[in-house]
């Protein structure tokens, strides 16, 4: 988790850093953070929208310039070609409900979380599907598999 949480200090979104680690046999895989795709101008340059607009967190995803921690450690699996099925992803806060969506289909079994988000879909998904969801504080000895 002390990795995630570093990765997640690269982030450029004004209002919340999250920081993922995909894991599979004691291997990091791929990491990401939340911001804006590459070479697209970072919120602090343009200014926030979401804040502009008063939206609440867990809400109203689309009105946002930038990826999710998330969305971008498995997209930078896929860049790289690295098979992600079977593996843990670690992450700061837990997932939303378009997160929750890729994670289901892109194989990783099990969800290790620093802190909650809100949004009861995504919770309700994710235990409606095989993937473990514990909060890091409830697992705080990762299986021996996925320990890097």
């Amino acid at each position: 988790m002390e990795i995630a949480r570093l990765v997640a200090r690269r982030s450029t979104c004004l209002r919340r850093q999250v920081g993922a680690v995909l894991v599979k046999d004691k291997n990091i895989l791929a990491t990401g953070y939340n911001g804006t795709p590459s070479g697209i101008t970072h919120c602090s340059e343009v200014g926030c929208l979401r804040q502009k607009l008063n939206v609440p967190s867990g809400e109203r995803h689309e009105l946002c310039r930038g990826l999710h921690a998330e969305q971008n450690a498995i997209i930078q699996a896929a860049k790289h070609g690295v098979n992600i099925a079977g593996a843990t992803l670690y992450c700061t806060n837990s997932p939303c409900i378009i997160c929750s969506k890729m994670i289901i289909n892109s194989g990783v079994q099990r969800i290790v979380y620093l802190e909650g988000y809100p949004d009861d879909l995504s919770l309700e998904m994710l235990q409606e599907s095989a993937i473990v969801v514990c909060s890091f504080e409830n697992d705080l000895s990762p299986t021996a598999e996925d320990a890097p």
